[in-house]
């Protein structure tokens, strides 16, 4: 049998969701990296969408867009961040993707009139995918993370393909388990359990786990260690704890200090390599002796369910502040105000002036929409540095045409849409997909390029002129209305070459008063901050109370 070029690592999730699939699978990929071997990273996420555009954020976090305009799960933007590479639409797919590509293909006759069946067909589309997705990156090691918990019946067809490429050949294929170990607080012991029966979960499907990593509030024990061992058919070395750290970018050097990626190319029949992870080692120290904070308020929508704030509706922000705040030697302290707070109780808009910045990040619908407005105008008026993202600069524009200009009907389309004064409008292929109820992949998606206008100071943050980021949004700026704004002391400092859509306004007499039409958060780095959050946190500091 012929032997594959790539080597595929598969990452599975046993006992609960969230357990750290997501970042495991970048920190293995950032441990191979320091290696010296090409890495890709491929997410399989078990729904029925075909891709994570029309889920709701409250429910699967935020919807994190490649350079090719794929809308994907957000653990694409930590592989992303921990590789810094830059992802396409091979690196994802739904098993609502799988389907649709394969009922396609039955119906072109590409099966020549044979009987298509769930197994083994469904499985062999998602093993093109992840060799199609190695091929293309020509990555050594591909890592494939299968979204779900182990024992769910939603994602045993890519369990089935991950077997499947086990038994055609043996030592190209590793299995990682990472599972929940919980401390019940009445019993003050950590419980193996659990993983237990999540391992068995994943051998009635025809897998055995290399490697365990123990997942946990402590570090694991060589007691539970030894008993997971001997219950889960693993070597007692290949059982690797993976205890609560301060932050995610500690959990590469984590699981290294226990040779991970040795063990793994062990398992390939590989050598052993030394890693090289002083940059990164570097990083995360610096990381760990800051001390000084910056708040920042986030402003939104997308942040309860229950009695519960969800963070992972926005999560490349979170991270795109981390970065900047470590740039500028702080941390950030970001809270997460509910925008109709502003609306029910007008006063307490008052509480952001305890703030040293303000964020006003994407979003869709009228829900707390006049909310955002008012925190605009208090950040405008009272120079707080403000940086909208998407939403947040198309709110910006309506603030200012309302309050400065004096036109108090302006609206966006997509809250009022028999709006007097349209600052945001809709373009005419986009009302079509609305009025025809298209909405899954229809909006403007993916990497533009943007001209930066001389003397901005956004030109001075990038450092060049011309630049390219990820959109994704439906409604825009309306030309109409930029020689008023412009004359009012909103400039337009950034626009599209090719369609002259305003992508990037500021004010002239403000600290930082800054709003993007695309979404800088995805292009932000550990290492290399994005530009606008930067600025932004500086000027925050500046600002600070």
């Amino acid at each position: 049998m012929e032997k594959s070029k790539h080597k595929y690592v598969f990452v599975v999730g046993g006992v609960l969701s969230g357990v750290g699939k997501g970042v495991t699978t970048a920190s293995l990929g950032n441990i191979f990296k320091s290696k010296g071997f090409k890495v890709t990273a491929i997410k399989a996420d078990p729904y029925i969408n075909v891709d994570a555009g029309t889920m709701n954020p409250v429910e699967h976090g935020e919807v994190f867009v490649t350079d090719d305009g794929d809308e994907t799960d957000q653990d694409m933007g930590n592989y992303e961040r921990f590789l810094d590479v830059d992802l396409t639409s091979t690196n994802y797919m739904t098993t609502g993707r799988v389907y649709t590509t394969v009922i396609q293909d039955e119906r072109s006759m590409k099966y020549k009139g044979k009987c298509v069946q769930v197994v083994p067909d469904i499985p062999k589309e998602i093993i093109r995918r992840i060799e199609a997705a190695a091929k293309k990156s020509d990555s050594d090691i591909a890592l494939i993370e299968i979204g779900g918990t182990v024992g769910e019946y939603e994602n045993i067809l890519f369990l089935e393909a991950a077997r499947m490429m086990k038994l055609r050949d043996p030592s190209s294929v590793a299995f990682v388990l990472v599972s929940y170990l919980p401390v019940p607080s009445h019993l003050g012991e950590m419980k193996t359990k659990p993983t237990q029966h999540a391992s068995r979960a994943l051998s009635s499907a025809g897998i055995n786990a290399d490697i365990i990593i123990a997942r946990g509030e402590k570090k694991l024990d060589k007691p539970r260690r030894e008993k997971l061992a001997v219950f889960c058919g693993v070597h007692h070395e290949n059982v690797v704890s993976a205890p609560d750290v301060k932050s995610i970018y500690e959990i590469p050097l984590t699981l290294e200090q226990q040779d991970m990626g040795n063990k793994l190319l062990k398992v390939f029949g590989w050598p052993a390599r030394k890693s090289n992870m002083s940059e990164w080692k570097k990083f995360v120290a610096r990381n760990n002796r800051v001390e000084n904070k910056v708040k920042i308020a986030v402003i939104g929508k997308y942040f309860g369910t229950g009695d519960y704030t969800l963070a992972d509706s926005y999560v490349s922000v979170i991270e795109a502040a981390k970065h900047a705040a470590l740039y500028n030697g702080v941390y950030p302290e970001l809270d997460w105000v509910d925008s109709e707070v502003f609306e029910k109780d007008p006063s307490k808009i008052k509480k952001l002036e305890k703030y040293d910045g303000i964020i006003v990040p994407g979003g869709f619908g009228t829900r707390g929409v006049e909310g955002i407005i008012k925190a605009i105008e208090f950040a405008r008026k009272r120079k707080i540095p403000y940086l909208g993202l998407c939403y947040g600069m198309q709110l910006a524009t309506v603030e200012f045409v309302r309050n400065v200009i004096g036109r108090t009907e302006a609206n966006t389309v997509e809250m009022n849409p028999d709006t007097k004064e349209p600052v945001i409008h809709i373009n005419p292929n986009q009302e079509k997909n609305v009025r025809e109820n298209h909405y899954g992949g229809t909006m403007r998606l993916g990497a533009y390029d943007c001209i930066l206008e001389k003397g901005s100071k956004t030109r001075k943050a990038y450092g060049k002129r011309k630049i390219s980021e990820r959109h994704r949004h439906r409604y825009e700026f309306n030309n109409d209305y930029r020689e008023l704004i412009e004359k009012a002391g909103l400039k337009v400092v950034g626009v599209n070459p090719e369609s002259d859509l305003v992508e990037i306004v500021e004010l002239a007499d403000h600290p930082f008063f800054v709003g993007t039409q695309f979404h800088p958060e995805f292009k932000s780095r550990p290492m290399t901050p994005h530009p606008l959050f930067r600025e932004f946190v500086a000027a925050a500091l500046k600002n600070k109370k």
